[in-house]
């Protein structure tokens, strides 16, 4: 299993938000490039990074993601997975243009599921269709907006395209520091018949431990944990690896 730092960004800055909510936030860092020099210095391949300007319609931070980009691209097995208001054709193929290796999709997939089939026939391996699930119900546009579609409807949509994986958030655990929600992860990477993505709650090893013994689990994002220290890098790329 893989350990998925993650960078989201607010202003130019490294922020974490408690449950999706603007008005909790905490800046851990002003300078992005920090943070990922960081974890590449560690050993980390792939990184999340998420745009939440964009996310939440705001101007998106182009220059940033693709300074990011280019700072990430030298670096093997990996690069830059890019989230937050790829909601077209043109952001996503903007953010492959700019050097990001994956992109992270939720609104596409609801509201135009066409163009989102198209991608991954375009772009095989590298659309991960990102489901942030809240109470049973999928939320789109950084959280604001219902899909009014249940998680199972979607995945059997996703089911036999070739995406990359599915990540899945339960936004209730999302920067909250409670644990992450290992079942739903694996039980909708079960129904969409690709890998999942865990996102949302991860705090200790014990957590990361128990998501690698999962097999349907690819990888685990995790963030708060890693700026706050109550999870230590070395530590958490070791407990990925601890069912291999």
């Amino acid at each position: 299993m893989q350990l998925l730092p993650a960078i989201d960004l607010r202003g130019g800055q490294v922020v974490r938000l408690e449950r999706g909510d603007d008005r909790r936030r905490t800046v851990y860092d002003a300078d992005p490039g920090n943070a990922l020099r960081r974890y590449r210095e560690a050993g980390v391949g792939r990184i999340h990074v998420v745009d939440l300007d964009a996310a939440f319609g705001a101007q998106p931070q182009r220059g940033v993601v693709q300074a990011l980009a280019r700072q990430a691209r030298d670096a093997p097995n990996g690069g830059i997975q890019l989230g937050g208001g790829l909601r077209d054709r043109e952001a996503v193929e903007w953010a492959f243009a700019a050097g990001c290796e994956r992109a992270v999709v939720t609104s596409l997939i609801v509201r135009d599921f066409d163009v989102f089939a198209d991608l991954c026939r375009r772009y095989p391996g590298r659309m991960v269709a990102a489901l942030d699930i809240d109470g049973g119900e999928v939320r789109l546009a950084g959280w604001t907006e219902s899909a009014d579609r249940s998680p199972a409807a979607l995945c059997a949509e996703l089911a036999g395209l070739p995406v990359a994986a599915v990540l899945v958030t339960d936004i209730s655990r999302d920067g909250m520091m409670q644990g992450p929600n290992i079942d739903l992860a694996c039980r909708i990477g079960d129904l969409a018949g690709a890998p999942a993505i865990l996102s949302g709650g991860v705090r200790s090893v014990a957590d990361l431990e128990a998501a690698a013994r999962r097999p349907e689990i690819e990888a685990a994002i995790v963030g708060r944990a890693l700026y706050d220290g109550s999870l230590g890098l070395d530590e958490a790329i070791a407990a990925c690896g601890s069912a291999s």
